[in-house]
């Protein structure tokens, strides 16, 4: 690994504010910032001359080697990461599930063993929460002591993740004793499986009618339930993948109401809409919550500007192509987009280059924000000395298309397929060592790191 790495005159960009200069690294973390720094003694120089210096991303929701206990993406974590790396995302927040019979230090152990050896990229994880007897709540203490202090619960998916109103109550209840963040899935499952049925009785069982499935009501509905409950327990709710502006101005009136709710959104809510159900490859779009009109992609985007929404995570899942055309059913495809190396282009694309956010509101929620909620700032998320050397240098003049064939994932299909983007990825340090140069992966499988985090004070 270069010792000293230079990038010079680049357009260093930070949630406070953007200047033209230097970055300079020294081993894996930043040791400086400033113009016209030395060059003496430095193992590398970067020229980013018209190319924008990024903290690297963290992307705070992603589903690498994912098993739901029905299906089973066909990556692993060399894959999962090598494809964060080429996307620009240097640190990873994942999931380990609790399968029935385990205890959640089990549950992290299991997916630790998975991990070990491949990462190419730092990560941390949260926990899905599937099974905690009620008396046994204080058992939720193990994730803050194992650094993972987050709980995942889901109020769908009737019988695997399911938890209805008195057991969600009571993991709320825990997480507020215990300084723990509780992340949401968020959809009335009533709604959602009477919506089913009844498309299934009328034969309507195409991947067309999936998002009639997974109605908007439904996720609003539960978002309204979320906050509630969490403000009768005085715990912290982070709502996963706001589909809808209708979500995310529940929660933003909970919170002008003293309760503390977070909206996460992913790319493909803001860029992409339901109309590609009636295309020509509805499968590349089968994601739960499915896509939504238009509309809300253009209401969403206003409130990522306004600040309601504070992270923009990928809900990354690489199915492969043939897993999603195995029965050409929604309600048996797998659900889950790739999405972990193609989130900068697309967010810089539609969203800076356009006119949507500033080049500071990009960096705030991809970066900056995802550290410090999940309790990772200032080591990850920014561009200050002493913090990890994790870097972007992304060059926007460049002009090219979306296409699987660049691509380092396993699934066989992007649904941005031939999208336009501005700007491409020229090099990415993750500590200190390059892992990306110009679309190809140079890192080292296992380099990753664990990272236990606190939310003391986060």
């Amino acid at each position: 690994m270069s010792d000293r790495i230079l990038i010079r005159n680049g357009l260093v960009v930070t949630p406070a504010g953007t200047f033209r200069g230097d970055v300079m690294t020294h081993g894996e973390e930043i040791l400086a910032i400033g113009e016209a720094l030395p060059m003496s003694q430095v193992d590398e120089v970067i020229d980013a001359d018209g190319c924008l210096v990024l903290p690297g991303l963290v992307d705070p929701h992603v589903h690498i080697q994912l098993d739901t206990g029905i299906y089973q993406t066909k990556d692993d974590w060399g894959v999962g990461t090598r494809a964060a790396a080429c996307g620009g995302v240097t640190t990873v927040l994942d999931f380990a599930t609790q399968f029935p019979g385990q205890t959640l230090e089990q549950a992290l152990e299991n997916r630790w063993n998975e991990v070990d050896g491949k990462a190419a990229v730092d990560y941390g994880l949260h926990v899905m929460v599937t099974d905690l007897p009620a008396g046994e709540e204080d058992e939720l203490r193990t994730l803050v002591r194992l650094g993972a202090p987050e709980a995942k619960v889901y109020t769908t998916y009737r019988p695997n993740y399911y938890m209805d109103d008195d057991r969600l109550l009571r993991v709320f209840k825990a997480a507020a004793k215990h300084g723990i963040l509780v992340m949401v899935h968020a959809e009335n499952d009533a709604m959602v499986s009477a919506a089913t049925e009844r498309l299934i009785a009328a034969g309507k069982t195409s991947l067309r009618y999936h998002a009639q499935a997974r109605p908007m009501l439904a996720e609003q509905e539960a978002a309204h339930r979320v906050a509630f409950l969490a403000a009768e327990a005085g715990a912290r709710a982070y709502v996963v993948h706001n589909s809808t502006g209708g979500t995310t101005e529940i929660l933003a009136e909970a919170r002008r109401k003293g309760i503390n709710v977070i909206s996460e959104t992913c790319p493909q809510y803001l860029i992409l809409d339901d109309s590609l159900y009636e295309g020509e490859h509805p499968e590349w779009v089968i994601l739960q919550p499915p896509l939504r009109p238009r509309r809300e992609g253009a209401k969403l985007w206003s409130l990522l500007a306004s600040g309601e929404i504070s992270t923009v995570g990928t809900d990354h899942c690489d199915y492969t192509l043939e897993q999603k055309v195995s029965t050409m059913k929604f309600p048996s495809t797998p659900g889950g987009i790739p999405g972990l190396e193609t989130s900068l282009p697309l967010m810089y694309t539609y969203g800076v280059a356009a006119g949507r956010i500033s080049l500071e509101r990009l960096v705030e929620v991809m970066s900056t924000n995802p550290a410090r909620i999940f309790g990772m700032f200032p080591r990850k998320g920014t561009i200050i000395p002493g913090s990890d050397a994790d870097l972007v240098v992304y060059d926007p003049r460049h002009k090219g298309q979306i296409s699987v064939g660049r691509l380092h994932t396993v699934g066989g299909y992007t649904p941005y397929e031939g999208m336009g983007v501005q700007g491409t990825i020229r090099v990415v340090l993750s500590r200190g060592k390059p892992v990306c140069r110009d679309g190809e992966f140079v890192g080292d499988a296992g380099r990753g790191r664990y990272l236990e985090r606190s939310l003391s004070g986060s």
